[in-house]
């Protein structure tokens, strides 16, 4: 059966040396009949360069980490999230302008080993953020802002997706701690209330360890955590006898530092539950730097 529909992409790239980069990426695949399936992809790519450096003709291997909100078996009208490891085969050709913008077309090819495979043809914009050295408004030395941006504390505001059919939403609300252990590592521990959708009331803690990388002198941080989400769910139903739940949960987070001390940061969390309750909390907030 061929269905088609729909395709995004969100991706960031790190450069290894000349003919080698690696991404991290976000594919949703869409919308199919009985398929709601998006994941995670992290590739190696192999490139040669012509054109003067301009044009870049690039393939990639690597890991899938799928979500599917698809039907049961014992089809009852409602929904399963099912989750499993594949494999993703892209092509990507990629002009560099005389800015630090860019463009790329790719074909993406996601083989789940039993489930839905998936071929999809993209279209997007990029910017080299290594690029930009211009300088920012607030003129500190590197001894200052290593002192005053190890600890932050940051309060978010936003919206919870239940990942189902319907994609019930409801307001989120959090309270972060984040604290620079390393360079290029941070660990959270945070607050998450998700609200009431009618599928989900839940809040609880989660604790996360991070990869980031800081750009344009400090002024701009991306980041990508994983880690473990306890929580109590007032709507649970599942085979237990309260209602505490451990899951998982994976965010993709981004930050603009106002001054050393003031950001703005913005996180997409995907909690992972083993009872099909998984959830998009995506939400922005204000932090302070200390």
């Amino acid at each position: 059966m061929n269905d088609s529909s729909y395709s995004w992409q969100l991706e960031y790239r790190e450069e290894l040396s000349k003919h080698f980069t690696a991404s991290l990426s976000y594919l949703n695949e869409g919308h199919v009949p009985a398929h709601h399936r998006d994941g995670n992809a992290l590739q190696l790519w192999v490139r040669t360069d012509v054109i003067n450096r301009r044009l870049s003709l690039t393939a990639g291997i690597g890991p899938y980490y799928y979500f599917d909100t698809t039907t049961p078996t014992a089809s009852s009208g409602s929904y399963t999230n099912e989750h499993g490891f594949g494999a993703a085969f892209s092509l990507a050709t990629i002009w560099r302008t005389e800015t630090p913008w860019l463009f790329q077309f790719r074909t993406n090819w996601t083989k789940t080993f039993g489930r839905m495979e998936t071929v999809s043809a993209l279209a997007g914009i990029g910017y080299q953020l290594d690029k930009s050295k211009q300088s920012t408004s607030f003129d500190v030395s590197q001894e200052n802002q290593e002192n005053t941006s190890d600890n932050e504390i940051t309060l978010f505001v936003g919206r919870t997706i239940t990942n189902s059919f319907e994609s019930e939403r409801s307001t989120a609300l959090s309270i972060e701690y984040r604290r620079r252990l390393l360079h290029y590592l941070d660990w959270t521990l945070a607050w998450i209330r998700e609200g009431d959708s009618r599928l989900i009331r839940r809040d609880g803690v989660a604790t996360q360890l991070w990869l980031v990388k800081d750009f344009m002198a400090d002024r701009i941080t991306l980041g990508f955590g994983a880690g473990a989400y306890v929580a109590v769910d007032r709507q649970a139903k599942h085979d237990r006898d309260d209602d505490r739940v451990i899951s998982a949960i994976g965010t993709l987070t981004g930050s603009y530092h106002l001054n050393p001390h003031w950001s703005l940061r913005t996180s997409w969390n995907r909690i992972v539950t083993n009872y099909d309750r998984d959830t998009d909390v995506i939400m922005g907030g204000i932090g302070y730097r200390f």
